[in-house]
């Protein structure tokens, strides 16, 4: 997926898919659940997702990888709990969106008389559509609407707080202090939006910087809008006129700006479904994505386009799923919505303590958790009591969700899905150290060098198959060359013999060590028609030469005479990493052979993309 957003983006489509029916719409059915303190609720919401988002902000800096909290917690905790999260997440944000359309049909409805359900079929299919032609598309008109949309929310405030009558806030809460808690679980679908970055972070420039700001300006912004729109809300609206409103926020433009702030109200609360369901349907479709690459569905699903370069497939069954959810009835589509969100933030925040703690080398975010780990289990004890707190009916419909996912791994994904996951990192260092192997940790440093926009030359192709040794005693030069002439023709096919033969004639010539750190052996065999690089470190040393008594990296070419060119930049190429900051450093601190291998492929060296004959 190319990489085409920059910070407006992350942000419009991060606030656009928060603004939505959760301020429009949800403040009336809100309200009867906790009255006039409904806005504490909101700020209690807002704060519990900034504490939440700290997690997927470094889990996605990390991994910026398409379907977000699903590739985060499958390789957390494995394929079977990726499916499921996978799944839950799809349709969390899917769901999301439908209430969004919901309140769009809502608002053309009221203003025309089309019928909702004919609105809301053609609403998702224009929005289908438009994802389907593009990302950046769509993330612009996102951005426009956006704008728009804040500066309609502050004119309110500002034109609102003048008219609000104090005395709708007696009784501040009537229902309790426990009721402020549990409608902050019950709004907490408003602030949903912030997984859809996480699962579109594969299409982001600078991943590491513009995700978490983006994530952490658009939850403080939003928050503050929510928090003080429902504060002039319920100081205008009686409490009755509150509890019976379609359109809450409308109708208290109308009453202190008249028909025009209602029109502008209503017009800003349309343009808001039309944000959270374009980014919806954006984002929720990157999950089937994320599977089917994974295996864990069937693999079509996540076939992108070649000329719009998008994920169809995923877009449609998204759009076909978002259309089925418009049957649900509102206050359980809320409630369905907001557990799933909930729980894919607990597995998140967990998935960042097993990750951290599997001490995997590769896992690198660029930001990072504060006062880890009491954050992450912070956030974990609050969303599990938000999401007990929003009732059996909630976890009933969950548990179904998550029955389904189990299904279909167990009926599909499991014999097809082999990938490694940080849980048995973290178990290999409690109580086996043979679990794991290292196909996570090079999972993980593709992701990091796709981050950093490495590309790949003729060096870095050669350093992925060339055989790494690891050594730990000193040698001198006769029994270094006899330790590496057996792998080396066994890796070659060719007699060991002959290899030692021609390692000591070409020492004979002149040394080829370029430094006292350093060596680059390297041969001519006719046998082989393409050039091959061992990497060898030797922890001790080997004595070279008198002057050169304790090489430890070498790198060992072989290959034939009309290799010229590609050799120098092979050469070059090695030069460019020995001459890094930190190399000896480095090469003498990596754990094994794979790390040594990683940290010659995440250098900064300059890069030969063209290199070849």
């Amino acid at each position: 997926m190319e990489r085409k957003l920059n910070f407006l983006d992350v942000f419009s489509i991060a606030s656009g898919s928060m603004i939505s029916s959760g301020i429009f719409v949800l403040p009336a059915i809100a309200y009867s659940h906790t009255g006039s303190s409904l806005f504490i609720s909101y700020l209690i919401g807002g704060i519990i997702a900034l504490i939440g988002i700290l997690s997927i902000a470094e889990l996605s800096s990390a991994m910026p990888k398409a379907g977000g909290d699903y590739y985060f917690i499958s390789r957390s905790f494995g394929p079977l709990m990726g499916t499921i999260n996978g799944f839950l997440s799809w349709f969390a944000l899917s769901l999301k969106s439908a209430f969004a359309i919901y309140g769009l049909s809502g608002v053309v409805y009221l203003l025309t008389g089309i019928s909702m359900p004919l609105t809301a079929m053609a609403a998702t299919i224009f929005f289908v559509l438009l994802n389907i032609v593009g990302v950046k598309e769509a993330a612009l008109l996102e951005l426009i609407l956006v704008a728009f949309l804040i500066s309609i929310m502050i004119a309110y405030i500002i034109m609102g707080f003048p008219v609000i009558n104090k005395a709708h806030f007696i009784p501040f809460a009537p229902m309790g202090i426990n009721s402020i808690l549990s409608t902050a679980g019950f709004v907490f679908i408003s602030f949903g939006g912030l997984l859809k970055i996480a699962s579109i972070a594969e299409e982001v420039k600078n991943p590491g910087k513009n995700i978490p700001l983006g994530m952490l300006a658009s939850v403080v912004i939003v928050t503050i809008l929510y928090v003080l729109m429902i504060f002039v809300t319920t100081g205008i609206l009686s409490p009755e006129e509150f509890k019976t409103s379609i359109l809450p926020i409308s109708d208290a433009a109308s009453i202190f700006a008249g028909k025009p702030g209602f029109i502008a109200i209503t017009i800003a609360s349309f343009l808001a479904f039309i944000t959270t369901a374009n980014a919806g349907i954006m984002a929720a479709s990157r999950y089937p994505l994320a599977l089917s690459r994974d295996n864990l569905i069937p693999s079509g699903i996540s076939k992108v386009s070649k000329r719009f370069n998008t994920p169809v497939i995923s877009i449609l069954v998204t759009g076909v799923f978002i259309i089925l959810s418009l049957q649900i009835d509102l206050e359980i589509l809320v409630k369905s919505a907001s557990s799933v969100i909930l729980i894919a933030y607990i597995l998140s925040n967990i998935s960042v303590i097993i990750l951290r703690e599997s001490k995997l080398s590769n896992y690198r975010p660029v930001f990072k958790v504060p006062l880890y780990p009491y954050i992450p289990v912070l956030s974990i004890g609050m969303y599990l009591f938000l999401l007990i707190d929003l009732g059996m009916e909630a976890i009933e419909i969950s548990l179904v969700f998550i029955v389904l996912s189990v299904l279909v791994f167990l009926f599909y994904g499991r014999k097809r899905s082999k990938k490694e996951f940080a849980l048995l990192y973290l178990l290999k260092r409690i109580i086996d150290s043979r679990m794991p192997q290292h196909g996570l940790e090079t999972e993980l440093r593709e992701v990091l060098r796709h981050r950093e926009g490495i590309l790949d030359d003729k060096f870095d192709q050669m350093v992925k198959t060339s055989v790494v040794l690891d050594l730990d005693e000193h040698y001198s030069l006769d029994n270094f060359f006899a330790k590496i002439s057996e792998p080396l023709g066994a890796d070659l096919g060719i007699d060991s013999e002959k290899i030692l033969k021609l390692l000591k004639n070409r020492e004979n010539e002149s040394s080829t060590a370029i430094s006292s750190f350093v060596s680059i052996p390297h041969i001519i065999l006719e046998e082989t028609e393409i050039l091959h690089m061992m990497i060898v470190r030797c922890r001790d040393g080997v004595k070279f030469s008198e002057s050169e008594t304790s090489i430890k990296a070498i790198f060992l070419i072989v290959g034939n005479e009309g290799e010229r060119v590609l050799h120098l930049r092979l050469l070059a190429s090695i030069a460019t990493l020995v001459q890094e900051k930190e190399f000896e450093d480095k090469w003498l601190n990596a754990k094994d052979a794979n790390h040594l291998r990683d940290m010659i492929l995440l250098s900064s060296r300059k890069r030969f993309p063209k290199s070849g004959k």
